[in-house]
């Protein structure tokens, strides 16, 4: 199969990048080894209720990021969410709270935004990518089910450490890639593990929509997630553990770390909080960008032929996090389509 440009990953970069190439008229294929879009913007339906369990908002200051978000359709937007914030911790955004900051969350899930972006786009799921190699003029990508396609450039939105793995793949055969790879390999993301806790509705309801604590060594964010639903069931809560913390406990079974967690919400919040009714967890093994290793912007190379890659993801704009995803994706879109950006 034969596509005018490929985008490995369906995040925010990816889709954003789909995006603006998919309006100056390119014929894009998106292929996303999940089964759903939108990455770490991620809802999942517990007892028949939303919870966001990557990015809890959405924030930003970049007027187009704004403007997007206030166009997505499907969803209820909740402006200025969190309106109430406990603890000064150590937030994955620490700019979020700043006046001239944007905020906002969607009352069906944050899902909701990438989900909206990729309308009308050729978005392939449960599509891995086994393989990456040059042509003549060419790139083509292997999948896990052996069948390949051929791009006149391929982009890889995703986060650093997965795009070192297909760089390695093939940056011997093109000699632009390996001062890229060098700058990939100073940069690392944060894990951070995740639990998921509904209590019943009698449960009490805090002041606060989010909790950064200042006084513990496991909790880095406490989410009162019920508060964005229009009729919870359940009152829930999702507790985000701090990098190190994570690191710690990843070999653990999940049953034990995440027991450790709701221990120490007990502690935070409230002795209640250790006793949900039930538990989820997950684990985000690329959670967040290191502060301060961020690129300028995203890398276009281009390889024999006129082939191209284009390397997107929240490493490559300044800040990290869902904004500077978004707006690598749109950056590098404009860049590949011959915008000024």
């Amino acid at each position: 199969m034969r596509s005018d440009i490929a985008v490995v990953g369906a995040g925010v970069a990816g889709l954003s990048c789909a995006r603006e190439l998919a309006a100056a008229g390119a014929r894009v294929t998106i292929l996303e080894r999940a089964r759903g879009v939108g990455g770490r913007c991620a809802t999942r339906r517990v007892e028949e209720q939303p919870v966001d369990f990557g990015a809890v908002f959405l924030h930003g200051s970049d007027p187009d990021f704004v403007r997007t978000l206030e166009a997505v359709e499907g969803g209820t937007l909740l402006k200025g969410w969190p309106m109430v914030r406990a603890g000064a911790g150590t937030p994955c955004q620490p700019d979020a709270f700043r006046p001239s900051e944007y905020r906002a969350a969607f009352s069906e899930g944050v899902s909701v935004f990438p989900k909206w972006m990729a309308r009308g786009l050729d978005v392939r799921l449960n599509a891995r990518v086994t393989g990456i190699a040059a042509g003549d003029g060419s790139v083509r990508l292997t999948l896990a089910d052996s069948s390949s396609i051929d791009a006149e450039a391929v982009v890889l939105a995703l986060p650093a450490e997965d795009i070192l793995d297909f760089v390695a793949m093939f940056r011997d055969q093109v000699q632009e890639l390996l001062a890229a790879s060098r700058l990939l390999e100073m940069i690392s993301t944060f894990p951070s593990a995740t639990v998921l806790a509904g209590y019943p509705l009698e449960t009490p309801e805090p002041e606060w929509h989010v909790n950064y604590p200042e006084d513990s060594g496991a909790l880095q964010l406490i989410a009162h997630d019920s508060s964005k639903r229009a009729a919870p069931r359940f009152r829930v809560f999702v507790y985000q553990a701090l990098p190190g913390w994570t690191r710690k406990h990843l070999n653990l079974p999940a049953k034990q770390w995440s027991g450790e967690l709701l221990e120490e919400a007990g502690r935070v919040i409230g002795p209640w909080a250790a006793s949900p009714v039930w538990v989820q967890t997950h684990v985000w093994h690329r959670a967040r960008v290191d502060r301060g290793n961020e690129l300028a912007s995203p890398i276009l190379l281009e390889l024999g032929g006129g082939a191209r890659v284009g390397l997107a993801g929240e490493v490559f704009a300044p800040g990290g996090g869902v904004e500077a995803a978004w707006m690598s994706g749109r950056n590098l879109g404009r860049r590949m389509a011959g915008g000024s950006r």
